[in-house]
């Protein structure tokens, strides 16, 4: 199978996106019918809210992260116009949700003193799992995931309702679908679904969401930013209701473990494993179909399992030297697919938590919901994506075998 040069080539645009970006073509470009000037953007905001104008400082420096940000955008971020409106929906909606939540924060002083218990943290290789078990342990009747819709609008605006805001979320989930039919099958978004943490921390202006959808080598995230900012958006949403775990989730995770540490010190982490073969490959189709959502010139990553197999080995010595907290699990995706209940029966008794027999009867109820392939099958190999699989499997050899990763045909 030839190695694939460009997505253009990859994929076949629809045709409304199609004619949209050649609006942009049409008046000079598309920076000239979709403007994202940042100053211009607040204003915006400030006017949306009825004239409120106090961002927050729950997160240090928004602003100068929002025009870094912006800059960024706009000089490596080569978006096509639909990419651009995209984009400027979640800056404005990220303005807007600063604005809501601190002044929500005014009107109630306890919001900053609710305490994030005991989270329960999925993270591991890109396409390795983590998302079908986030959601079945979303169903966990003692836990809460973060909704899309909630997410989104933690904080209702002009008495909309829940369903309200669930539609207002579904513009920004089932989008990525139409405008590439393709990434359906990729990963499944929904506004009732749960939302891993890198949509959580998209209104700090920096974390994991924005290095994903666009290519901006100059562009540093914040991770310690991102993070308080997370922990100020849980505390909006659980304000008020009933003590549950939070059920959290990003493979992110991986880069800054310590922070999350720092940040929720009682956390478990589930760390997710799946063969190599399967998930680097299938995470560079991911990253790049993301991006060909928004830009017409996406550089296709770099396929190198080197660096994966590094930070898993340096992490595994790092628990064997007991230097991380001794509240790391691991979860192999063979093991899940398999026997679901009985994976995470396991996974709950390594965390001393009590597996209910609600939450066992509900796992097989959900997957028939959802089977395998409802929305067409992941294609993609490794050689189309530049791997050779057997220096692949050599590479990662360390890591496999340290973990007893089962290896797939």
């Amino acid at each position: 199978m030839p190695v694939i040069k460009s997505l253009a080539d990859h994929y076949t645009r629809p045709d409304w996106v199609r004619r949209i970006n050649g609006m942009g073509e049409s008046v000079g470009g598309a920076d000239k019918l979709i403007p994202l000037e940042p100053e211009a953007l607040i204003s915006a905001a400030t006017l949306s809210t009825g004239g409120l104008s106090d961002f927050g400082d729950f997160d240090g420096d928004w602003h100068g992260r929002f025009l870094s940000l912006v800059s960024e955008l706009e000089s490596t971020g080569r978006l096509h116009a639909l990419g651009r409106l995209i984009t400027r929906q979640e800056l404005l909606r990220g303005l807007r949700t600063r604005l809501l939540m601190t002044q929500a924060r005014k009107e109630n002083p306890g919001i900053a003193d609710e305490a994030i218990d005991t989270p329960i943290v999925i993270t591991g290789p890109p396409r390795s799992g983590t998302s079908i078990l986030f959601e079945l342990l979303a169903l966990d009747p003692n836990a809460r995931s973060p909704l899309a819709w909630e997410v989104m609008h933690p904080v209702p605006f002009g008495g909309a309702s829940d369903a309200a805001l669930r539609e207002m979320a579904e513009c920004e989930q089932e989008f990525w679908a139409d405008v590439q039919p393709e990434f359906a099958a990729i990963h499944e978004l929904r506004a009732d679904l749960p939302v891993e943490c890198v949509t959580l921390t998209l209104p700090s202006f920096t974390g994991g969401h924005w290095g994903m959808i666009a290519s901006m080598p100059n562009w540093v995230p914040d991770y310690p930013a991102a993070m308080d900012y997370h922990r100020a958006l849980l505390q909006t949403l659980q304000y008020g209701g009933p003590p549950q775990n939070w059920i959290l989730k990003t493979p992110l995770y991986l880069v800054f473990i310590d922070l999350l540490f720092a940040t929720y010190p009682d956390a478990w982490v589930i760390h997710t494993h799946r063969d190599p073969l399967k998930t680097e490959p299938s995470s560079l189709s991911t990253l790049a179909t993301v991006r060909w959502e928004r830009s017409d010139e996406v550089e296709l990553p770099e396929a190198n399992g080197a660096g994966l197999g590094d930070m898993m080995m340096l992490l595994a010595q790092r628990r064997s030297a007991g230097e991380l907290p001794d509240r790391i699990v691991d979860s192999h995706f063979t093991a899940l697919m398999a026997d679901p209940v009985a994976a995470i029966e396991k996974l709950y008794g390594e965390m001393n938590r009590p597996f209910l027999g609600e939450h066992a009867d509900a796992i097989p109820r959900y997957l028939e919901s959802k089977p395998k392939g409802k929305f067409g099958k992941h294609k993609y190999s490794a050689e189309e994506w530049g791997f050779d699989p057997a220096k692949l499997r050599e590479k990662m050899l360390p890591y496999t075998d340290h973990y007893g990763i089962e290896l797939e045909a």
